[in-house]
């Protein structure tokens, strides 16, 4: 019996000159292997391959700005409701030949408390839910076994994160890192063991864990940039900020293509880092919440400097200006005062040049001409930006980094 086993066994083993001897030939367009086997011709198909399709070097498109806005979210309200304490035990010590054991009933753990944490690597309150529930504490057990204490809850938000209640401001979370405890758990109930005293000596109480503290808290998100570009729809401020920096906002021949701000950052030579943000355009009104209203406006608040960019297509652009600086003053007193340049968009036009010179005699702050479209005196925008910004440390101290 083992005899006859062993032959099958060889008898369904490959030989080495199966193994090395295979040879590819080619028979009607298709390709195949050749294997002698001993007494036969063996086949096999090798089709796949020549099925497969090539794939090409994917090309990254350009992401529209519905799609960019989609998940772009400034501002939430959200209710937080930390943990509950857990629960005290109340028992007592059974042990054989020990009568009197007394007492052992172990407190309940603390409740989980929920705290807030910038990180510089999140964009967007898009990712909070409407309700953060802690985790409650676990209760206590027998042989004076503590409950365990509920896991802090920590909620991940972008830089420039503001929390109100009530709308005061509670806290600004413009450092990574920086943490804000909102609410705290509940203390865990105290066991039957903490009861015991000289006057009972067997407790039977054991109190319950405390609620955790409730709040509801609304955060709103302000954009950390070194200046913003601040002017009407359609002037142009998203293709500037394609030809000064590596951002890439989506940019169209018809008012309010931006919808959300976006953030380019413009490098130098010497390493140093500025930050430019793209503020949706502002219309008239814009302080009484029309348009896109104060939504936006707020993430001007943090640029410590401003350049105002005008549409040299316009009749009038320096009318443009004079409505910008009211909206802003009208939002928060003194916020058009900040250190500024006036941008002057468009020189590509026949009629710009005499427009810049009207422009230049009614205004005391530099003008600076440029054509997002071709480039043009793009260089100069770039080294005024500087000097704004090194202006600005000289008053302020360590720059940001980006």
């Amino acid at each position: 019996m083992l005899a006859s086993l062993l032959r099958l066994q060889r008898a369904r083993l490959l030989s080495p000159e199966v193994l090395l001897g295979a040879a590819k030939v080619r028979s009607g367009g298709s390709a195949a292997w050749r294997r002698r086997v001993t007494g036969a011709v063996r086949d096999v198909a090798t089709c796949a391959p020549l099925c497969a399709k090539v794939r090409a070097n994917a090309q990254k498109r350009e992401l529209s700005e519905k799609k960019l806005t989609r998940h772009f979210v400034d501002h939430r309200r959200v209710k937080l409701q930390a943990g509950s304490g857990g629960r005290g035990a109340s028992s007592f010590h059974s042990e054989p030949r020990k009568e009197w054991g007394g007492p052992d009933g172990g407190n309940g753990g603390d409740g989980g408390s929920i705290l807030f944490k910038a990180n510089k690597f999140v964009k967007s309150l898009a990712q909070l839910v409407p309700v953060y529930k802690g985790e409650n504490g676990h209760p206590g057990g027998n042989k004076n076994c503590y409950g365990k204490n509920g896991v802090p809850t920590c909620i991940s938000v972008p830089l420039g994160t503001v929390v109100k209640e009530h709308g005061e401001t509670v806290v600004d979370l413009s450092e990574h890192g920086q943490e804000y405890l909102a609410v705290f758990g509940g203390a865990g109930g105290k066991g039957n063991r903490f009861f015991l005293s000289n006057e009972n000596r067997a407790p039977m109480t054991a109190s319950p864990g405390a609620a955790g503290q409730e709040r509801v808290l609304q955060l709103e998100l302000r954009t950390m940039a070194h200046a913003g570009l601040v002017g009407f729809p359609n002037a142009g401020k998203s293709s500037l900020l394609r030809a000064i920096s590596n951002a890439r906002p989506a940019v169209a021949a018809y008012p309010f293509t931006t919808l959300n701000p976006h953030v380019g950052i413009v490098n130098y030579r010497d390493h140093e880092q500025i930050a430019v943000a793209d503020i949706p355009g502002i219309i008239r009104g814009a302080h009484l919440n029309r348009g896109l209203g104060i939504s936006f406006l707020r993430h001007i608040e943090r640029c410590p400097f401003l350049l105002y960019v005008l549409d040299l297509s316009t009749p009038e652009p320096w009318t443009q200006l004079e409505h910008l600086r009211y909206e802003l003053d009208q939002y928060e007193p003194g916020l058009s005062q900040r250190p500024q340049a006036i941008v002057a968009n468009k020189m590509d036009l026949p009629e710009a040049r005499e427009k810049v010179e009207t422009l230049k005699s009614l205004v005391s702050e530099r003008v600076i001409p440029v054509s997002a479209l071709t480039g043009q005196n793009v260089e100069e925008l770039i080294l005024h930006l500087r000097e704004l910004y090194d202006s600005y440390l000289c008053g302020e101290g360590q720059p940001s980094r980006w």
